[in-house]
């Protein structure tokens, strides 16, 4: 059941499940990024061990942890402990017993404006990806080429687009589109994971994305739920008017 959904490679993220795993991992309430290594049985496999800059998080053996996979046809979250902590061909492995069954994982929704606004995408480089996800400081790469996309609505959290561009589901890329901030147009460059791209029955060639905002700054994040808000009190105003 478990190697149905999930592959290695898929990306992970992790929260402890008790104060006592956070405090005991010096990181309350973070989340840890990380990979599917091997998968061992249906109810254990290996992953990588986070790391925080260049820095691996050790997290502890017997804690438990809330696991998010990204698979291939969308998020699953399930329970586990960790069993072991070793190096295997230079690579740093946390093992990982379930303790719970996987199930298909929904997000708390922020609340959604549909729209139409204009927006360029791209996949990131490699170096990009490898840097963003160390969390280490970065500065993206200037002049790549870029795909013009369309947002039809946005939240707090995410967004959904369509483009002619399908970006993989579980890969990370580049968004850049302008809102309305202060009564002036401000530019946004957010880095979005990629939740799934499905293409339209009624337009070949054209895929819908749904993008979750990936480490996005808390003010940003507060910007953009401003901006959701104020047009949505437009338009209440509008369809007020015109029914009078």
């Amino acid at each position: 059941m478990f190697s149905k959904f999930i592959s290695v490679g898929d990306k992970i993220e992790l929260q402890a499940v008790s104060r006592e795993d956070e405090e005991q991992s010096g990181l309350a309430g973070r989340v840890y990024h990380s990979t599917v290594h091997d998968i061992q049985s249906e109810d254990t496999i290996e992953i990588t061990m986070p790391m925080e800059k260049t820095k691996l998080i050790l997290l502890p053996v017997d804690g438990e942890y809330d696991m998010v996979f990204y698979g291939a046809s969308g998020l699953f979250q399930c329970l586990a402990r960790i069993t072991d902590r070793y190096k295997s061909n230079n690579t740093y492995i946390l093992l990982m017993e379930m303790t719970s069954n996987l199930r298909k994982y929904q997000r708390r929704e922020f609340y959604r404006l549909g729209c139409a606004l204009e927006m360029n995408t791209r996949n990131l480089e490699k170096e990009e990806v490898q840097t963003i996800e160390s969390r280490m400081p970065y500065t993206l790469a200037k002049g790549l080429p870029l795909k013009q996309s369309v947002i039809v609505d946005i939240s707090g959290g995410g967004l959904r687009f369509l483009s002619t561009q399908r970006y993989e589901p579980g890969s990370l890329i580049y968004c850049s589109y302008h809102l309305m901030s202060n009564g002036e147009h401000k530019k946004y460059e957010v880095i979005s994971r990629v939740i799934s791209a499905i293409e339209l029955d009624n337009r070949k060639g054209t895929f819908e994305h749904r993008v979750q905002f990936y480490d996005l700054d808390p003010t940003i994040r507060e910007e953009i739920i401003k901006y959701i808000f104020e047009e949505e009190r437009r338009n209440r105003l509008k369809r007020k008017y015109a029914s009078e």
